[in-house]
């Protein structure tokens, strides 16, 4: 008898071998159990998937290929779904355990591909260059076109043909009620029940879609781009936008007798309702509890604190595009002309996720706003992203709602050249593991081990056969010793239960932390421009090297550049080891403070205990031919490095922001050797 837990089910290889190689045949029983998001199953090729939904509630059950609704029931009802896709997709709508009865894999013989759609038909040369079907430069929905389109293309990708979708260029629209509704974990999102996908580029190899120039535009709460479960996806010249900003964006245009008024483009979409004010745009009718202040360049204002502003909703209407707020605007340092970004903490859906994606272009691709961050990559290897990036749409001074870029739990290299980030409410780029703490240490060989902040659970953190690397929560050593996985089973959102090969360390005790030892990225960011964002310009923590080059960094609020880690916090791990921060633009970032940004360049784990520290977190950091023009702030500030170097580069003070943190050039706390050069 074959079972397969949820643990199997969710934390399976990516992408199973060549249909021609035949895979094992299950022929025997298969149980799902335990979990509420969607189970993944490899196929073997030649077989169908036969069983029942789940009985009590949860209807509809669905069964997808990635890309299309295979089967569709309520509880207990029988199914029997050919499988022309590498990985099928088991959805509960609304059940907390998909308890799936009696799967098996049917046996079907000799099992040609099924015939492409005529209507979508990809020619001989596998480029699929537009047919009047998917209509550019009008309202109508092409989510469900676009999908037939890509279920071809999956097909194709079956017997390892590269496929090229070619679209004319024009405005393209997708709706939620078009969308596929699918159900993962997000890392550093908001866990939604269910993800309305607009393009789920699921089971491709060799796709790519030439957008030239393009611009997808999604409406009301959705996932607009999922990569996952693929190889070599390349997309060209698209820009991302919803209809409707997830944010505000408001001029001051009085302050008078204790009040604000701030006056609002058409493009905004707000009310105010029993004398409170609320956005009704893509994100529903929610009240938005802070603002950023922006100047009229698109520069967030130095307020020299926090850039989070708190802001109340209370206010009246006076006038069509005007509302007066019962504050004063005044008392925070701001005055008419500025725009304040009215915001709020949700963060709902990324604009793009990729997911068990390896060897991911993306070229040209331009982000203007997300419900989230813009781009989330977790459990993906080698993204490759070159121009592009987080633009503002004309009239607006904030692109997404997060950070521009996250990489949680990737491997293979990362490299990004050539873009634009700006106006984001975080990051520009943001490079991390993300460690569990272990809870109960069950034998020499076993331990319970949880996902410790909310926004990070549920996606494969740990495989069989992956090493684990054992973190000291309070000092944030690593352990030299390491263990291999033998077995993972997820016992809930939250918790794994985790089996190795060997005996544990001896030093390994309850409250240390654990990340994957294998799963690290090499890092180049070359050639970028960052700025005028909120919190910090880039964050790297990952051992492996980590290249910052020809860079621009302009009015970050925060830090330019931090280097991070924690056991205790946001649980995101991966110390630095080999870190060159060479010919960049450094100009006055740091103008108000943020989460760990003492200094331009901030070297800040969160050690609790460093004096009890042998080793120090962070090596290896050369910071060599930069140019720095800056107010009185701390060019560097570091806890717990070793082998800092600071040399050759040039910097000009100035008086045009009040200094912070002393103003001295460099602040280190408890570090190894160091080479500074003097000033």
């Amino acid at each position: 008898m074959f079972r397969l837990t949820m643990a199997a089910a969710l934390l399976a290889p990516a992408l199973i071998s060549s249909p021609n190689q035949q895979p094992s045949v299950i022929d025997s029983n298969v149980t799902v159990t335990s979990g509420r998001r969607m189970l993944s199953i490899d196929v073997p090729w030649g077989h169908s998937l036969v069983g029942k939904a789940p009985k009590g509630a949860g209807a509809p059950f669905r069964i997808l290929n990635g890309t299309e609704v295979l089967w569709e029931g309520g509880a207990g009802e029988a199914f029997e779904v050919n499988a022309y896709c590498r990985r099928l997709y088991l959805v509960s709508e609304n059940a907390n355990n998909t308890d799936w009865q009696q799967l098996r894999w049917q046996p079907k013989g000799f099992c040609p591909l099924p015939k492409a759609n005529k209507h979508h038909k990809i020619g001989p040369e596998n480029t699929w260059k537009g047919h009047s079907e998917l209509k550019p430069d009008t309202s109508e929905d092409a989510g469900p076109t676009l999908r037939k389109i890509l279920d071809t293309a999956a097909l194709h990708a079956i017997s390892n043909s590269a496929t090229t979708v070619n679209l004319p260029k024009g405005e393209y629209h997708f709706y939620p009620d078009g969308a596929l509704r699918m159900s993962y974990y997000i890392s550093n999102h908001d866990q939604q029940n269910i993800q309305p996908v607009g393009i789920p580029l699921v089971g491709q190899r060799g796709l790519t879609i030439n957008g030239n120039g393009s611009t997808f535009i999604f409406h009301g709460k959705m996932q607009p781009v999922l990569i996952m479960d693929s190889e070599n996806v390349t997309l060209n010249d698209i820009t991302i936008r919803h209809d409707n900003a997830y944010y505000n964006e408001g001029k001051i245009v009085e302050i008078k007798n204790g009040t604000t008024t701030l006056e609002y483009a058409p493009q905004f979409r707000w009310e105010v309702k029993n004398g409170c004010y609320y956005l009704t745009g893509d994100g529903g009718s929610t009240a938005p509890n802070a603002v950023l202040a922006f100047q009229e360049d698109g520069q967030m204002v130095p307020t020299g604190r926090s850039g989070d502003i708190g802001w109340p909703n209370r206010c009246e209407q006076v006038a069509p595009n005007r509302v007066k707020f019962f504050t004063n605007a005044a008392a925070q340092g701001l005055k008419p002309g500025h725009i304040l970004v009215q915001r709020h903490y949700g963060r709902p859906h990324p604009a793009m996720v990729l997911y068990r994606a390896n060897n991911t272009k993306l070229n040209n691709v331009i982000f203007q706003d997300s419900q989230g961050m813009a781009l989330i990559a977790q459990r993906s290897r080698d993204i490759t992203i070159k121009g592009g990036g987080c633009i503002c749409a004309p009239g607006r001074v904030h692109t997404v709602s997060a950070d521009a870029t996250h990489f949680s739990n990737c491997a293979g290299s990362i490299t990004v050249e050539d873009a634009t980030y700006e106006g984001m409410m975080d990051d520009a780029i943001n490079v991390h593991s993300t460690c569990l703490q272990i809870k109960e240490i069950v034998s020499e060989r076993e331990i319970i081990a949880r996902y410790m902040h909310p926004q990070a659970v549920g996606f494969e953190v740990f495989m069989p056969g992956e090493r684990v690397q054992f973190i000291t929560g309070n000092t944030l050593e690593n352990l030299t010793e390491l263990a291999t996985v033998k077995t993972v089973e997820k016992l809930n959102e939250t918790h794994l239960r985790i089996c190795f090969e060997a005996p544990l360390p001896s030093q390994v005790s309850t409250g240390h932390a654990i990340e994957n030892a294998d799963w690290y990225p090499a890092v180049n960011f070359i050639g970028c421009t960052v700025r005028h964002n909120r919190a910090r310009g880039s964050l790297f923590t990952t051992p492996k090297p980590v290249l910052v080059k020809d860079c621009k960094f302009v009015a970050s609020h925060g830090s330019a550049i931090l280097l991070a880690g924690d056991a205790q916090g946001w649980y995101e791990s991966g110390r630095c080891l080999d870190v060159k921060i060479v010919n960049n633009l450094f100009e006055h970032n740091l103008t108000a403070r943020y989460q760990f940004t003492e200094g331009i360049i901030a070297i800040y784990p969160m050690v609790n205990k460093p004096k009890e520290q042998r080793e120090r977190y962070h090596k290896n950091i050369l910071i060599e031919g930069n140019t720095f023009i800056t107010h009185k702030v701390p060019l560097v500030y570091a806890i717990s490095a070793d082998n800092l170097i600071f040399r050759n580069n040039t910097v000009q003070y100035d008086n045009k922001y009040p200094g912070m943190h002393g103003g001295t050039p460099y602040i280190l706390k408890y570090c190894g050797k160091t080479d500074l050069q003097k000033l």
